[in-house]
């Protein structure tokens, strides 16, 4: 079974600086931190690169930088998916110019279409491009779920809809997807604490939060789970939980940036409505957390 998307991808951080423009000296460094630490491909413009405040224009720069610092190394899955059908298909068709090895589309938000509403807007931009598209489910910010029948109508008619990125929340969901899905389809979580369960029923991976920090970490423990090695990726999964929970502590990505931050990869800037911590007690205990899993990796630990 050929699945063309395995392993962990990174949904980048999108760095600022204090005038709140887009860093792109630190995003440089952080594509090459990322390449240099093993990460399986690299995922900017999505909900935790902020994509919702980026300008259009902004938007489509990130994407063209992202494959520009990655060089081919490692594929690049932009996120390019809107709540306007119009919006989505110019995006992606942006993207693709650029040179982009994947979009990825998210679920409308606010306007809740129906299942053939779903339906008739990821045809449309599937057929407004050639690059292969990854369909983002996460009912719990668009407030619609991809119901899978609806999936794998669009897997039929659409060859180059190949995976779907599963943040449903439902585990009973994820084995219904990858049970009933055609053969070589991709199936990756959204979520980092379930993409352990994911691989075992037979997925092919995440798109990953942690992996902004936790890169290599992210990595052994998805591969190891891939080729069978339950032993390790259980080991690696479990040392992630506390951080798997600190990251959500707070709206995504408020605490993986103020982490980055803390260890130097950026700034600790967000564009409203988004803000840093408001808990003192989440950012003491996050950067606890941080430094101590730090400590462990510097001292051989782990």
């Amino acid at each position: 079974m050929d699945r063309k998307f395995k392993g962990v991808y990174t949904a980048l951080i999108t760095p600022f600086t204090s005038y709140n423009t887009v860093d792109y000296a630190a995003l440089e460094q952080l594509v090459s931190s990322q390449i240099e630490n093993g990460i399986d491909g690299l995922v900017p413009c999505g909900t935790t690169g902020e994509s919702p405040t980026l300008s259009h224009e902004e938007h489509d720069r990130v994407i063209a930088q992202t494959i520009k610092f990655a060089a081919g190394r490692v594929p690049v899955i932009a996120g390019t998916g809107s709540n306007a059908t119009s919006e989505a298909i110019r995006l992606s068709q942006h993207a693709q110019d650029a040179g982009v090895d994947a979009v990825l589309l998210v679920n409308p938000y606010y306007n809740k279409p129906t299942q053939m509403g779903l339906y008739l807007h990821f045809k449309a931009i599937a057929e407004s491009v050639s690059v292969p598209c990854i369909l983002y489910n996460i009912k719990g910010r668009t407030g619609v779920n991809l119901e899978t029948d609806t999936l794998l109508r669009l897997q039929d008619e659409c060859p180059n809809v190949v995976a779907v990125k599963e943040a449903s929340g439902s585990l009973e969901q994820m084995k219904d997807v990858i049970t009933r899905s055609s053969d070589g389809f991709t199936v990756l979580s959204g979520d980092d604490n379930l993409a352990l369960d994911l691989v075992r029923m037979g997925g092919s991976g995440v798109i990953s939060v942690a992996s902004n920090l936790y890169p290599k970490q992210m990595k052994q423990m998805v591969h190891a789970a891939l080729e069978g090695d339950y032993a390790t990726a259980e080991r690696l999964n479990a040392w992630m939980q506390d951080f798997y929970k600190a990251e959500f502590c707070e709206t995504n990505p408020i605490p993986i940036k103020v982490a980055m931050a803390h260890c130097g990869y950026c700034k600790e800037i967000f564009r409203l409505p988004l803000c840093t911590l408001e808990s003192n007690e989440h950012r003491s205990n996050l950067l606890s957390l941080v430094d101590r899993m730090n400590a462990d990796l510097k001292e051989g630990r782990i």
